[in-house]
C-alpha cells in the first residue's frame, strides 16, 4: 500500500511541474524571442519561395509570393506558442527583387494591478531582402 501512495504522489508530481513550465513559458515568452523567430522564418521562407525557371532564364532573384505565405505560416505555426494570441501582418512582399516586410503581434494576458487591468501588445517587424552573390 506505501509504494502505491508514492506512485500517486509522483504523478502529481508531475503534473504540478508541467502546469509550473507551462506557466513560466507564457511569462518569459517576449519581443525579442519573437523578433528572432520572425527573422529566422523570413529568410527560410524566402529561400523556399525563390522561382528557380525564372532564376535559370535570367540570372535574377524572384520569389514567388503565395508560395512565401504559404511557407511562412507553416513555420510560425510550428514555433508559435500555444498560449498566446498573434496578429500576423505581411506589409509588403515584392517578388523581384525579393524583399519582405512581415509584422507579428502578440497579445499578452490582462494583468490586475492595484484595481486596475492592463495590457499590452508586443510588435516585431522586420524587413527582409534576399540577396545573390555571385
Amino acid at each position: 500500500m506505501k509504494e502505491a501512495y508514492w506512485g500517486y504522489w509522483i504523478m502529481v508530481l508531475g503534473v504540478f511541474v508541467v502546469v509550473i513550465m507551462l506557466l513560466i513559458q507564457n511569462v518569459t515568452s517576449n519581443n525579442t524571442e519573437n523578433t528572432y523567430t520572425v527573422d529566422q522564418i523570413s529568410e527560410a521562407s524566402m529561400i523556399d519561395a525563390i522561382d528557380y525557371a525564372y532564376y535559370r532564364q535570367y540570372g535574377e532573384l524572384k520569389i514567388n509570393r503565395e508560395k512565401f505565405i504559404e511557407s511562412f505560416m507553416r513555420r510560425f505555426a510550428d514555433n508559435a506558442s500555444l498560449t498566446t494570441d498573434y496578429t500576423l501582418v505581411f506589409a509588403g512582399i515584392y517578388e523581384t527583387p525579393p524583399k519582405v516586410g512581415v509584422e507579428i503581434t502578440s497579445k499578452t494576458e490582462k494583468y490586475v494591478i492595484a484595481y486596475d487591468e492592463t495590457s499590452f501588445d508586443l510588435a516585431s517587424r522586420v524587413e527582409a531582402i534576399l540577396e545573390q552573390t555571385n
